[in-house]
C-alpha cells in the first residue's frame, strides 16, 4: 500500500484548489476523522476528544449518517464539524462524473456542510471544479499528515508516531472513525491527544470560507 505520511510540495501544488493546511500563527493542530459514524469508532474517538476539550472535523460517509443518525447527532451536539464524504465512498478515479456528483448530492442530504474530502483523495480536476460551483458549493479539503490508521501492516505507535513526527501548526491530521482502523486508532489518538495537549498545543474544527 503506497501512501504519503506527510503531503509532497508537488501534489498540495497541483491541487492548489484543495485546502491542505490551516494558516496558523497560533499552537493549532486540525484533527479529522473519516468515513464515519460507526457505532464503536466514533463514541470512542468523541469521548477522547472530550477529555481534551479538543474539536475536530468529521468526514461521513451518506449511507453511514443514515444508518447511525443518532451518532451523527452527536457528533454534531459535541460542537463538532462535519463535512461530506460521498454517500457510497466512490473513488472518483475510477467513477464517471454524473455518477460521482450524484452520490455526492444525495450524501448532501443528510449532511449539512460545505466541506467535501474524496475519498482516497481521489478526485478529478473536473469533478472538484463543478464541486465548487453552483449548485455544490462545496470547499474540498485534503490533509497535512496521514496517520495510517487504516493501514494494517502497522501498528498504533507507528500511527502515533507518524503524527507526531510531522504534523506542526495548522496542519490537517486523517483518523479514521471505522472498524478497519480501530485497533490502531485506540492507541495512536490518545498518544496525539496527549502529546500535543502537553507541547500546549489546542485542536480546533476546520472553518473554510
Amino acid at each position: 500500500m503506497l501512501y504519503f505520511v506527510k503531503t509532497p510540495f508537488w501534489l498540495r501544488k497541483l491541487y492548489g484548489e484543495c485546502t491542505w493546511k490551516m494558516p496558523s500563527t497560533e499552537k493549532v493542530i486540525y484533527l479529522t476523522f473519516d468515513d464515519g459514524p460507526h457505532p464503536e469508532a466514533t463514541p470512542f474517538v468523541l469521548a477522547e476528544l472530550k477529555k481534551y476539550n479538543a474539536r475536530a472535523t468529521f468526514f461521513c460517509i451518506g449511507k453511514n449518517v443514515v444508518g447511525y443518525p443518532e451518532i451523527f447527532q452527536e457528533v454534531i451536539n459535541a460542537g463538532h464539524t462535519t463535512g461530506n464524504h460521498t454517500y457510497n465512498h466512490l473513488n472518483g478515479w475510477k467513477t464517471e462524473d454524473d455518477l460521482y456528483l450524484d452520490d455526492i448530492s444525495i450524501a448532501k442530504k443528510h449532511i449539512d456542510s460545505t466541506l467535501f474530502r474524496p475519498p482516497y483523495g481521489r478526485a478529478t480536476k473536473r469533478q472538484l471544479k463543478l464541486l465548487r460551483n453552483e449548485p455544490f458549493n462545496l470547499k474540498p479539503c485534503m490533509w497535512t499528515v496521514l496517520s495510517g490508521d487504516f493501514d494494517e501492516k502497522i501498528n498504533g505507535k507507528r500511527c502515533q508516531q507518524n503524527v507526531i513526527a510531522n504534523a506542526r501548526s495548522g496542519s490537517i491530521v486523517v483518523f479514521h472513525d471505522s472498524k478497519k482502523a480501530l485497533e490502531r486508532l485506540q492507541i495512536a489518538l490518545p498518544g496525539v491527544l496527549k502529546y500535543f495537549s502537553d507541547k500546549g498545543y489546542r485542536f480546533e474544527s476546520i472553518i473554510v470560507k
